[in-house]
């Protein structure tokens, strides 16, 4: 057991003797401070894990409490009725929640601030939906004469419900969070470009992301109707949004029970304060000023590094799944027909075309400015293309998303490596595995067993220092952060990577493992490779075939020896003009 695991022991025991030691009435209370920490459980999941902050999470626990107080009040009473309604109470808010990030993030990643506005905005329109469709929701005076759950009482025993549910609901998210899935999403937060270069559809994580933490909240508004016994337009609103977001914060919105925690101390704090200061409003502020300010992480981040700390300690390792490299030959078939690539009144790529249909190591060369590691990012479906179009083994990928292009066979490598700060080493293999092997079932399991290729023995013999598995990814060498990205690249034997001057800022030696690396993967595994590099000594050493770019458009293609021999290369480099 997880140290972590064994803080839910006395938490649970103290919130089962409240009945028992403070009576109905605080136990009553306490009832709905809890239902508003497992909201903030679902905010927690959104805004601690994957880096997206919604603003309007109030909409979908007010949508769960309409829909779960007129499933109550329907059914009369009849399980047998109630039961289907309310799981319907909680899936149409998720689903709801999970078409908005799909929409939001399709298109654009790192759509981060329209996210939250349009989160903010939906609450504030559902609100106003409550406020005016009266013979719906009963208008200001919200929907009145919900009765409890069968066999309940709001002041007796749907304590115990309510408490039940929050064990299943921390039991549950912390099982997701210690499975891949949990993993993938704090990547996202870190680098979700890297991800859809490995071939993850980084807005249908998000969107499951959030599809969840909304149907927690739904959760949490179908017990609020039961024990309220009354839903006005109020739980839709944006002030109430903001009240969650405080309440997690404060209790700590990378932590799973964090935000109970700040949700019941915030919640007494403020019934204790209402009726006898004044300026109760004014001093929890400040109290919110001072932990975001003194605790960033909240309450419960002041406890993570010891936790996590003792957690590793207790970890036992994953045993190893061997899982076989495609056999099958890689072929590349890459055509650039004519491609323009414009910003505004810029011109970056001016008409390229070129063919590349043998297999092996290509390097692409040219001045500053020539448009290598543009024609890299339009293949990528990082740049739009204007004009012309990209053809890649008979498929036209012109316009296509980054993690679509990577499912055909296409790895990126950038300039800047591109890791993921926080993870590990082993979380970075791991990651890069997942992207062709990991079941929608083998996603949402705690990992018990590691996923390992042929590719990966190889690369631990290329790269020794990726042995080190549990040293986190911040804590690496530039030069072995290159290598490391590098092999994420080429961990599922990819047709064809590209490579952006891979060797930059390393040192000689350091240079001689990474060129010998991807010679060898060439070698052993039939991987192509598009090399974008500056430095002549590693095309020399590299090159089966060049391409020299100027001026977005190609100049000469060839072997080195024809390259060196031509006029228009030697001008351009000489600094003159073809």
């Amino acid at each position: 057991m997880r140290a972590a695991d064994a803080l839910l022991l006395p938490v649970f025991a103290l919130l089962a003797l409240v009945p028992f030691s403070f009576g109905d009435f605080t136990a009553y209370q306490l009832s709905l401070f809890i239902l508003y920490g497992i909201v903030g459980q679902g905010i927690a999941l959104c805004w601690g894990r994957v880096g997206i902050l919604p603003l309007g999470q109030a909409m979908f626990f007010g949508l769960g409490a309409y829909l779960g107080g007129g499933a109550l009040i329907w059914a009369e009473g009849n399980w047998a009725l109630l039961l289907p309604c309310l799981v319907l109470a909680i899936l149409l808010p998720a689903l709801l929640a999970g078409l908005v990030a799909l929409v939001v993030f399709r298109r654009q990643t790192g759509s981060g601030p329209f996210f939250s506005l349009i989160t903010l905005a939906l609450s504030m329109l559902t609100y106003q939906i409550a406020l005016t469709a009266s013979d719906l929701t009963g208008g200001f005076n919200g929907l009145t004469g919900i009765p409890p759950l069968p066999g309940t009482d709001p002041w007796g025993n749907l304590y115990w419900v309510i408490l039940g549910t929050l064990l299943v609901t921390t039991l549950g998210t912390t099982w997701v969070l210690r499975a891949p899935i949990g993993t993938l999403w704090s990547a996202v937060a870190q680098n979700e470009a890297r991800l859809s270069f490995l071939g993850y559809n980084v807005a249908g994580l998000k969107a499951l992301a959030f599809a969840g933490s909304a149907a927690l909240a739904a959760l949490a508004g179908a017990l609020y109707a039961s024990q309220q016994g009354i839903v006005s337009p109020q739980t839709l609103g944006y002030v109430l949004s903001g009240e969650l977001l405080i309440w997690t914060a404060v209790g700590g919105r990378q932590t799973v029970l964090g935000p109970v925690v700040g949700a019941i101390l915030i919640g007494f704090l403020s019934s204790e304060l209402r009726d006898g200061f004044a300026l109760w409003e004014v001093l929890l502020a400040a109290i919110f000023i001072g932990v975001v300010l003194l605790m960033p992480q909240g309450l419960g981040g002041l406890a993570r590094p010891l936790l996590d700390k003792l957690s590793r300690k207790r970890e036992t390792p994953a045993r190893d799944v061997i899982i076989p490299l495609s056999d099958a030959p890689s072929q590349p078939d890459l055509s650039f027909s004519d491609v323009e690539v414009t910003m505004g009144s810029v011109h970056i790529l001016r008409g390229l075309s070129f063919d590349m249909k043998d297999p092996g190591l290509h390097c692409v060369i040219g001045p500053n400015g020539a448009g290598k590691t543009s024609s890299f990012n339009a293949l990528s479906g990082l740049l739009p293309v204007s004009k012309g179009a990209i053809h890649w083994n008979g498929r036209d990928v012109t316009g296509r998303l980054p993690h679509q292009v990577a499912r055909l066979g296409i790895a990126r490598k950038l300039q800047v490596p591109m890791i993921f700060h926080d993870l590990s080493v082993a979380d970075h293999l791991n990651i890069a595995i997942w992207a062709q092997n990991l079941t929608a079932r083998d996603a949402l399991r705690p990992v018990g067993f590691r996923r390992r290729n042929e590719m990966m023995d190889e690369l631990f013999t290329l790269f020794p220092f990726l042995c080190d598995e549990q040293k986190t990814a911040g804590e690496l060498s530039l030069g072995h952060r290159q290598m490391l990205e590098f092999a994420m690249s080429v961990m599922n034997k990819p047709t064809l990577v590209l490579l952006d001057e891979p060797c930059a800022g390393l040192s000689k030696l350091e240079t001689t493992e990474m060129t010998g690396a991807i010679a060898r993967m060439r070698e052993r595994f039939g991987i192509s490779a598009l090399i974008v590099e500056h430095d002549f000594s590693v095309v020399e050493t590299l090159s089966d075939h060049i391409y020299v770019l100027h001026q977005g458009q190609l100049l000469a293609e060839g072997t080195l020896d024809q390259i060196r021999a031509n006029a228009d290369v030697q001008a351009v480099y000489a600094g003159g003009s073809k």
